[in-house]
């Protein structure tokens, strides 16, 4: 498959880029997708919920109340589960959440976004370009050169500040690199684009 590349005033640089076949020409695979966006969401769980069991409250041990007589239930402490302020029982425990996904898998997955992203037409490749600094008008006017509505993200080849500080205001965009770009954000995203060079440095990076 071949897309026309745009320059960030959302003209035709007259060139056309591959794609690789191997991320944007497979056919989409709903479960692998599904298992990565699992372990991603799983992932961004901190796991450090915590609730006091019995043993742990700290309370006076001295017996509540006679056994017999009073004409209700019996009781020995204040620190039981019954009670206000008693332990909690079989409550939360710190642990993680971390889920394994086969590294084939975590590839297939992201081939599935990224195919059904071309297919659908929600995927532009533009040229390679720098902001002499950050400037959230600048990448907005962009967007809007390219027509872009809705969430979208911005993959580029290489960490580059000026263009992350210039996108990270805008609640609906993103910019993330090739090397660190994940399922989720893809398919969280309306529109993808691709600078030019992360479409040639996709082929060499494996999920």
């Amino acid at each position: 498959m071949k897309l026309e590349v745009l320059n960030i005033q959302g003209q035709s640089t007259g060139r056309q880029i591959e794609l690789p076949e191997s991320y944007f020409g497979v056919e989409p695979n709903a479960h692998a997708v599904y298992l990565a966006v699992k372990q991603y969401n799983a992932a961004q769980r901190q796991g450090t919920h915590k609730a006091k069991e019995k043993w742990e409250i700290s309370k006076s041990t001295k017996k509540l109340k006679r056994q017999k007589g009073t004409g209700t239930a019996r009781a020995g402490s204040a620190k039981s589960p019954l009670f206000r302020g008693g332990g909690r029982v079989f409550g939360p425990k710190p642990h993680d959440y971390y889920i394994d996904v086969n590294k084939k898998v975590k590839f297939l997955a992201k081939a599935s976004v990224l195919s059904d992203k071309a297919q659908k037409g929600m995927l532009k490749i533009v040229e390679d370009f720098q902001f002499e600094k950050p400037s959230t008008k600048e990448f907005s006017k962009m967007l809007t050169n390219l027509q872009v509505n809705g969430k979208s993200l911005l993959v580029v080849d290489a960490e580059n500040s000026n263009v992350y500080l210039s996108g990270r205001n805008l609640a609906k965009s993103g910019v993330a690199t090739v090397k660190d770009v994940n399922t989720f954000q893809i398919l969280n995203a309306d529109v993808l684009i691709l600078s030019e060079n992360s479409v040639k440095k996709l082929q060499q990076v494996q999920a």
